[in-house]
Parts: structure tokens; C-alpha cells; sequence
């Protein structure tokens, strides 16, 4: 019997323990999940058509103008999401199916009643004034975050395999919350229309476009990424990875960004405090995301070291290259000044991941993609 060589068995165990390169199918008549699924979203749509149905002829300006803004407002949210994607490529189908549940069933069939039902008992218990200070951000936390993960835990019924580490929640959560903030959007700029009653539609869609897509750059996106990796954390899908102190104070610091950020005015009281907080609890998100992110990332850093590391022998990767791939943002700095061109060390970069990505689905055999992919590094490797 033929030894196999140890990098060519730790190669096969990340293939296996990430599941990195299988398939996703989304049409499963026989797993509860996705049953789950179609009745969440089936009853989103229903109540999306009632709150925009009776006015939607009225209001064609405003939706109109709100779905185009925000339309186009995805673009740069999708080529950074992809850059943040080059771990674990999931499946655009996947990451589709987290963004309409996001928009669909968490916004319509979960938030919108909830958020109301919630609102009128803290009115109840505080007052309306302790509401209107209080009530979204002692809401919103609750419902709609775990309303968006379950969009998680359904993906994670349909896709056990392909929906492995904090890294998969931490972008599938983002997704998700990006669904989620886009739809509400398009409602805020509805509700907006309504209340100056059809005067300025379009105008009126332009300015909830500029207020909202300002603040959504530290919104849902980023309370959902930062919440689904905690969940990922607590569930513990990895070897190794399960942490539930970790995952909980996660998915608590999400729910407290998402109430700073509904109560500002509560907790700024007025004054020089209400121009400054946004800027400074701003900045304590991005710091926060990028802290759970580069922890998130490092079972998939691991992984790619050990699919990549049998190319050693082929010349297709070189060390450098490899600490690159899979190191973090200064290891891809050093690599660039290493080579002395961007651009040159971006394209192996690319073509590095793609290699990994055609040796999990080759099951870390031979295939047609790998060779070709293979061939493609070794051209920029010889390339002057």
C-alpha cells in the first residue's frame, strides 16, 4: 500500500471538515427547513403586497425612485462582500436564499408585527414618551436579530455541509442583514411618501435614500454579520471552534450596537452629544467588526494553508504566496511590496484562491478545472 503524504491528508481533512466545493441545492421537499423557509417567506410577500397594494398606484414615484436608489446601492455592498468571500465562496444561490429571507420574511412576517406589538407594551409599561425614547431600541435588538438568524439556521437545515464556521455566518449574517436593510429601506421611503402625502415623491425618496444609506454602512449588514458569527461560535459546527462565552457576548455586543444606534436620541439627550455619538459608536462598530472578522477567518486561513500546501511541489505556490493566501491583510502587504506590484500580486491572489476552491470540488483530485487553474498560476509565475 502507497503511503499518502501528510500535507496530501491534512489536504483531504480541510476539504472534508470545511466543505468547501459542494453543491448546494435549495429545492428540498423532504427536509422541514425548507418548508420552514417557504412559508416565512410566502407570508412576508403576503404582508409586503398588503402594506404596499392599496397605495402602490399613487405611490408608483416613490417606490419606484426607492427601488432603483437602493437598487443601485447594493453594487458596492456586493463587490465587498464578494472580496470578503474569497474564504469560503459560497454559493450565490445560498447567499440569495439568506438575502430574501432578510428582505422578506424577517422585515415582513416577523419584524413589522412584532416590532408593533413590542412598541405598544413598552407604551403601556413606560408611557408613550419612555416609548418613543426607549421603544425601538428595547425592540428592534430582540426580534430582529434572531428573526434574521434564523435565516441562518434554516440555511444552516438546507446546507449542513456548506455552512461549517463563524467565518460562513459572519458572511451568510451579512447577506442576510443586507436583505433585510435594503427592504426596510424601500418601506421608509414608502412611509415617507404617504406622510407628505404624495408631494415630492421623488424627492422625498432621494432624501431617505441619502439619511439611510449613510447609516446602513454600520446597520443590518453589520449587526447581522456580527450576530450570525457569535451564533456560529455557540453552535460550535467546527472542530474546535465552539466557544459559548465568546458567542454570546458576540451576539449580545450586536444587539447593543443595533439599540445605540435605534435610541440614539435617548441616549444623547440633545445637545452637542446627539452630533458626536453617531460618529463615535460608528467607529466602535467598524473597530468591533473587523475584531470578530479576523477571528471569524481563522479555521479558513488554516483550511486554505493546508489545500494549497501540496502545490508547493508542483511550483504552481510558493511560500510567499502561501503565507499571502492565507494570512491576514499585512501578510498580503508584504507580499505585494515582496513582488513590487499590486496589481501582479492581486492576480495570483485570485488565482490562488481559485485554486483551492477547484481542489475541493475535485475532492483534492485531478480535474480538468484544477489543471487548468494550476496552469494559470504557473503562466502568472513565469509571467515578467
Amino acid at each position: 500500500m502507497t503511503a499518502v503524504p501528510q500535507e496530501k491528508v491534512a489536504q483531504l481533512d480541510a476539504i472534508e471538515e470545511s466543505g468547501w466545493g459542494q453543491p448546494y441545492r435549495f429545492l428540498q421537499p423532504h427536509n422541514v427547513a425548507f418548508w420552514v423557509y417557504v412559508v416565512g417567506v410566502g407570508a412576508g410577500a403576503i404582508t409586503m403586497l398588503r402594506v404596499f397594494g392599496p397605495g402602490a398606484q399613487f405611490y408608483t414615484p416613490a417606490l419606484a425612485g426607492g427601488v432603483v436608489l437602493f437598487g443601485l446601492y447594493l453594487i458596492p455592498w456586493l463587490l465587498l462582500l464578494r472580496h470578503h468571500n474569497r474564504f469560503t465562496a459560497q454559493p450565490a444561490s445560498l447567499l440569495a436564499t439568506g438575502f430574501v429571507w432578510g428582505g422578506v420574511a424577517a422585515t415582513f412576517w416577523i419584524a413589522l408585527p412584532a416590532n408593533a406589538a413590542l412598541l405598544a407594551i413598552w407604551a403601556k409599561i413606560g408611557g408613550t414618551s419612555f416609548a418613543q425614547d426607549w421603544g425601538a431600541g428595547l425592540t428592534a435588538p430582540i426580534n430582529e436579530e434572531f428573526g434574521k438568524a434564523i435565516g441562518l439556521i434554516l440555511l444552516i437545515g438546507l446546507a449542513p455541509r456548506l455552512v461549517r464556521s463563524a467565518y460562513d455566518g459572519f458572511i451568510i449574517g451579512a447577506f442576510i442583514g443586507l436583505g433585510f436593510q435594503v427592504f426596510e429601506d424601500i418601506l421608509y421611503v414608502y412611509n415617507g411618501a404617504t406622510q407628505q402625502y404624495g408631494v415630492d415623491q421623488l424627492g422625498s425618496s432621494l432624501r431617505v435614500f441619502i439619511v439611510r444609506g449613510a447609516a446602513g454602512i454600520v446597520s443590518h449588514a453589520l449587526f447581522s454579520a456580527i450576530f450570525c458569527a457569535g451564533l456560529m461560535w455557540v453552535l460550535g459546527r467546527t472542530r474546535g471552534e465552539r466557544n459559548v462565552v465568546r458567542g454570546v457576548l458576540t451576539m449580545l455586543m450586536a444587539m447593543f450596537f443595533h439599540f445605540a444606534w435605534d435610541d440614539m436620541g435617548g441616549l444623547s439627550n440633545g445637545g452637542v452629544w446627539a452630533a458626536i455619538l453617531p460618529f463615535l459608536i460608528a467607529a466602535v462598530e467598524l473597530t468591533a467588526l473587523f475584531y470578530v472578522l479576523r477571528h471569524a477567518a481563522k479555521h479558513e486561513r488554516t483550511w486554505i494553508r493546508e489545500l494549497l500546501t501540496p502545490e508547493l511541489a508542483t511550483g504552481a505556490v510558493d511560500p510567499p504566496l502561501l503565507d499571502a493566501v492565507s494570512g491576514l491583510r499585512r501578510d498580503r502587504k508584504k507580499y505585494r511590496k515582496h513582488l513590487h506590484s499590486r496589481r501582479t500580486a492581486n492576480h495570483r491572489l485570485e488565482a490562488a484562491s481559485d485554486l483551492a476552491q477547484e481542489i475541493a470540488r475535485a475532492n483534492g483530485a485531478e480535474s480538468p478545472g484544477v489543471v487548468h487553474t494550476r496552469a494559470e498560476l504557473l503562466r502568472l509565475h513565469n509571467k515578467p
